[in-house]
C-alpha cells in the first residue's frame, strides 16, 4: 500500500492518495503567517487505514518548515496535536485554550 499526501495549494487541502487514488483531505485556509485547518475527510472506503493520521502528520510537518502558526479548528487535528505534543508549539499559546490545548 503506497500513501502519499500532497498541498493541493489551488483547491486549499491536503490531499491523501492511497495506490493512487484520492481517499481523504485536510482542507485550510492560509492568512499571513497563519493557516488554519477547518475541515478533514477520509472517504468511508479508506477509513479505518491511518489516512487521516497521515494527512494531518504531513499538514503539520508541511506548516512547521514553512514556520507558519496552526490554528487547528478542525476537531481531528486539534485531537491529533493534544495526542502528538510535539506539535503544540506550532499553535500560539495565546489560542491554545481555544482548542482545548
Amino acid at each position: 500500500m503506497s500513501v502519499d499526501v500532497t498541498d493541493n495549494a489551488e483547491r486549499e487541502r491536503y490531499d491523501v492518495h492511497q495506490d493512487g487514488m484520492l481517499a481523504g483531505f485536510a482542507q485550510y485556509r492560509k492568512r499571513g503567517g497563519l493557516i488554519a485547518f477547518i475541515h478533514t475527510e477520509v472517504d468511508q472506503q479508506f477509513e479505518g487505514q491511518g489516512l487521516g493520521t497521515a494527512v494531518i502528520k504531513s499538514a503539520l510537518d508541511d506548516a512547521r518548515s514553512q514556520q507558519l502558526a496552526v490554528l487547528p479548528f478542525c476537531p481531528f487535528v486539534s485531537g491529533y496535536i493534544e495526542r502528538h505534543a510535539v506539535y503544540l508549539d506550532l499553535v500560539p499559546e495565546a489560542r491554545r485554550g481555544d482548542f482545548g490545548l
